[in-house]
């Protein structure tokens, strides 16, 4: 009797170890975790793109969960230096190019993308990255406040330096603005950099206000708060077709420029949803984005434009413009 009560005990804890009397499995025995379908995005893109691309990849991918996190550039960056490859983002769009640059060792190899249909000065021979806008700067002015304030509309540099302008100029900060910042490098490259410091030492006298993002002169001039904006061409050329009476207009040195760009974290790649989605970004959406906001060359083969944008813009000096020049000029800045 004792002998038969042991056997059942016996079977009855197999029963229980193996899962109902069945085989151990090693291949099933731990659950299968399934692939995630949440994209984390950083984006220092505007509002209303970063609205657009929200909408677009939504619409493309209903079953995923994908948000998308607004950071300033700089903090953009920091953030996932310090972060490296354990960061939560997945994709990094709209990030300046000098910082891409110096985040090459967190991105994914993007080398088996085509990339000759970029224009060829947004190119990296590393294939960490692609250029994802070109975004130009321009002397904007709100011609309605130049009238009443009885001024004649400034033809240089030197122009904007007279007593007469005093107060009613609006400059993005360099520090806290990569539109800011080309000015800055467009100036040095052009005038040298003494000469562009002590430019700007003087033009401060006539600053209203250096703004802490490059949309600050833009939104000066909407208020009518100034007369002369140094910002960003396309959004100049969106708020005149929306009918504010601004033009743009370059000085002989040239539109100073930068590009952004768009990466996928090292590791991120593996994950069918971050790869759908960034494929999806490079052959469809991005395209979108500078046909409707900002059309400056990004394509080799490609043009296009947008209503008021101004033509057959000539690009200023902008080369040695990367991240460790940029922090070397800034220490020096100001303002």
């Amino acid at each position: 009797m004792k002998k038969v009560l042991l056997m059942v005990l016996v079977v009855l804890f197999c029963f229980v170890i193996t899962g109902c009397g069945g085989k151990v499995d090693n291949k099933t025995a731990t659950p299968k975790v399934s692939e995630s379908k949440k994209v984390v995005i950083f984006s220092s893109a505007e509002e209303y793109k970063n609205d657009f691309y929200s909408k677009k990849l939504k619409e493309k991918f209903p079953d995923y969960d994908i948000v998308i996190e607004y950071l300033s550039t700089g903090n953009h960056a920091a953030k996932l230096k310090a972060e490296g490859e354990k960061t939560l983002c997945d994709i990094t769009l709209d990030l300046e190019a000098g910082y891409a640059k110096q985040l090459e060792p967190i991105f994914a190899d993007l080398s088996s993308y085509d990339m000759s249909r970029y224009s060829d000065d947004l190119l990296s021979n590393t294939k960490k990255w692609m250029p994802e806008c070109r975004v130009g700067g321009a002397i904007i002015l709100n011609t309605e406040v130049l009238k009443a304030k009885g001024l004649k509309a400034p033809q240089s540099y030197e122009d904007l330096l007279k007593p007469e302008y005093k107060g009613l100029i609006s400059m993005p900060s360099p520090k806290a603005s990569g539109t800011g910042y080309i000015f800055l490098k467009a100036l040095v490259n052009s005038m040298g950099e003494e000469k562009a410091f002590a430019y700007f030492d003087q033009l401060s006298k006539n600053v209203l206000q250096f703004t802490s993002s490059g949309s600050g002169p833009v939104n000066a001039l909407i208020n009518k708060e100034v007369a002369i904006g140094l910002g960003m061409t396309a959004q100049g050329a969106l708020k005149k077709t929306e009918g504010v009476p601004l033009e743009m207009v370059f000085f002989k040195e040239g539109s100073p420029y930068t590009f952004y760009t768009v990466a996928m974290i090292k590791g991120k790649e593996k994950n069918k949803a971050v790869k759908d989605v960034f494929d999806y970004l490079n052959s469809t959406v991005i395209e979108g984005q500078v046909q409707k906001y900002y059309p400056e060359k990004l394509y080799k083969d490609k043009d296009y434009t947008i209503k008021n944008m101004p033509e057959n813009i000539k690009y200023a000096d902008m080369k040695n413009n990367t991240i460790e020049e940029k922090e070397r000029l800034l220490a020096k800045w100001n303002y």
